[in-house]
């Protein structure tokens, strides 16, 4: 796989592969080399390639939280008491099964967390007894998003 600092090499023909996939991953190959005017075999070597070159990681399918009863979703801003304590909250931040991302930050706090949770007393019962309790952790900002406006990948 390459390096983060490589970039990935595409053509026009692995552009349209890639909208495709974006689009619905679970397209059929020959659909999509029917659309594009190469063989079946072509989209799967370009498809090799893009995967060794380390520019498609996957694909996954996407469950929907609500269906689950998880409505609440809550980013909260993290301060440590020294930096040394960020792979150690890390580390415990990975048990918590409601934490969805973690994010290393600039500015104010040390961990910007996404987290996802039934409601607000799951929420709240999440942050006091599970992450606050967390050594290294000195205090937390969150903030509950009303509603995600915006869902989308980069444009190829």
């Amino acid at each position: 796989m390459k390096t983060p600092t490589s970039l990935a090499k595409i053509d026009g023909i692995d552009k349209k592969i890639l909208r495709f996939l974006m689009q619905d991953a679970r397209k059929p190959v020959l659909e999509i080399a029917r659309s594009i005017g190469i063989s079946g075999a072509a989209i799967h070597q370009r498809l090799r390639k893009l995967e060794a070159s380390g520019l498609l990681s996957g694909s996954k399918f996407i469950v929907n939280p609500k269906s689950l009863g998880y409505t609440t979703m809550a980013y909260i801003g993290i301060y440590l008491d020294k930096a040394m304590s960020n792979p150690i909250a890390v580390k415990q931040l990975e048990k918590i099964p409601e934490v969805l991302e973690c994010h290393y930050t600039t500015g104010n706090w040390s961990i910007l967390i996404k987290v996802l949770c039934r409601d607000n007393e799951h929420l709240m019962q999440v942050l006091n007894k599970e992450i606050q309790a967390i050594e290294g952790i000195s205090r937390t900002e969150t903030f509950i998003s009303l509603a995600q406006q915006i869902d989308r990948q980069i444009t190829i």
